[in-house]
């Protein structure tokens, strides 16, 4: 008897065990998916690591483009059955009605969509980009008049305007006492829908198309990829120096202003056989190769560098077997960004610089960069703006506002000659920041003097960014 009790209690115990089991299973899946619980979070947005939001802002469509395809959907909607409504009243009544709401959200909701997409993106936008968006919006203002928000507001209160009108026609045409009237009153609502749509959407829109049209142009910089900003007066050369060490490619010519946007070139630099060890290798990609590489590491930045990198330049894109791995040629190989900025003045600190140059300043701001800052000490530099003098005094204004980037001071055009006494001052000003006095780079890309020093430090200072 005593060992039926024992198997009894067993069962009762093992039953309770598995209900325990069930029963907290059960709570804890509550717990966990219940959205009323106080110990739920929401989850956080998604943060870009990487600007390019421009390029992902909505694509609009033309507003004729918008108002054709919505005439043609609307066309093909077929009338009610007169088995299903035997009133031919009722059946116009029925079909007049989805003809207007089919027309109204055929043009409404990419409207709708287009300016949600638009402030929701724009608000995401990495610094950087909204430094663009706000300079390239500035100049849609001052060339034709155009404002951003003005348009998007614009074209949100045409679209308001679209659904009122379509439902005081959809209440007409529901209160007609004929078949015939009701048509009528269909036919006409959808003139004025179109009509109405041609006049409020059509400019604003047209103008948003056109504002898109230089955003989603803007480049992409990867931040997970060390750059070096070159940065001074208008017409020194650095729109050459980013030629002669990278793969961009942009525009050379003997005037001010010279660069009128941020353009990028790429470098991929390949690391010896352990972590932080000498540059053996640089390649510059070709511009369409450009991609990162995948084997940096956060352990891999966090790295002393030696001083000096002896640096072999090739102008070939890197094979895969070079990316390090088993039985590679290089342990580690990163990606890296030369950025050519607009040339900008000496001004006072008040002053507001104009849209390129608020660019220069922006990519020293926002994205993690080290400074190539270049001079030109011949006296001619192309503007009584960039004298020797002013140009010292521009280099000191930006270091003071930078004084933690990595730097580089580099004279550009000296086959140019050197205007007298400039040396000594530019000494001056390095030795005044603590710095040796002949801390800086003598080039000339036309005699090929100091280039391959110049790419050395380069590629040596984007292991410090």
């Amino acid at each position: 008897m005593a060992t039926v009790w024992r198997v009894v209690e067993s069962v009762v115990a093992l039953r309770a065990r598995i209900w325990r089991s069930i029963f907290h299973d059960d709570s804890s899946q509550t717990t966990t998916q219940s959205p009323t619980s106080s110990n739920t979070t929401p989850p956080k947005p998604k943060i870009q690591s990487n600007t390019g939001g421009l390029r992902r802002l909505p694509i609009l469509k033309k507003s004729s483009e918008l108002l054709y395809r919505a005439q043609q959907t609307t066309a093909r909607l077929e009338p009610p059955t007169s088995a299903k409504y035997p009133n031919a009243l009722k059946r116009t009544h029925k079909h007049g009605a989805e003809r207007l709401t089919t027309l109204i959200q055929q043009l409404c909701v990419p409207l709708r969509d287009a300016v949600k997409g638009y402030r929701s993106n724009l608000r995401r936008l990495h610094p950087f980009e909204q430094v663009v968006v706000d300079l390239s919006a500035r100049t849609e203002e001052n060339t034709r008049g155009v404002v951003m928000e003005e348009v998007l507001t614009e074209v949100n209160e045409g679209r308001k305007e679209l659904l009122e009108m379509s439902k005081d026609y959809i209440a007409k045409l529901k209160g007609c006492r004929s078949a015939r009237d009701a048509n009528d009153i269909m036919l006409e609502g959808e003139d004025a829908i179109a009509t109405t749509f041609e006049h409020l959407i059509t400019s604003p829109l047209t103008a948003l198309s056109e504002l898109q049209k230089s955003l989603r142009t803007t480049p992409s910089v990867r931040l997970e990829c060390p750059a070096v900003v070159l940065v001074g007066a208008p017409n020194v050369g650095k729109s050459s120096i980013v030629r002669a060490i990278s793969s961009g490619t942009p525009e050379v010519n003997n005037y001010p202003f010279t660069t009128r946007g941020m353009t990028l070139g790429h470098v991929e630099i390949f690391w010896g056989g352990e972590v932080g060890g000498e540059i053996v290798n640089v390649q510059t990609p070709h511009p369409k190769q450009n991609r990162p590489s995948p084997k940096i590491t956060e352990e891999y930045l966090l790295v002393d560098r030696p001083k000096k990198a002896n640096v072999n330049v090739n102008e070939a894109t890197p094979s895969s077997s070079n990316l390090g791995g088993s039985g590679s040629a290089y342990a580690y190989s990163q990606l890296c960004q030369i950025m050519d900025s607009p040339g900008i003045l000496l001004r006072d600190v008040k002053e507001q610089r104009n849209a390129m140059e608020a660019l220069t300043i922006a990519s020293m701001q926002h994205l993690p960069t080290a400074v190539m800052y270049v001079l030109d000490l011949s006296g001619g530099a192309g503007d009584k703006c960039s004298s020797v003098s002013d140009q010292l005094l521009l280099r000191r204004q930006i270091r003071q506002r930078f004084p933690r980037r990595p730097w580089i001071d580099v004279v550009a055009k000296v086959d140019l000659g050197i205007v007298a006494g400039a040396e000594e001052e530019l000494r001056e000003v390095l030795i005044s920041e603590g710095k040796k006095g002949d801390e800086y780079i003598m080039l000339s890309l036309h005699e090929d003097v100091g280039v391959e020093e110049l790419k050395g430090d380069v590629m040596q200072m984007l292991g410090e960014v």
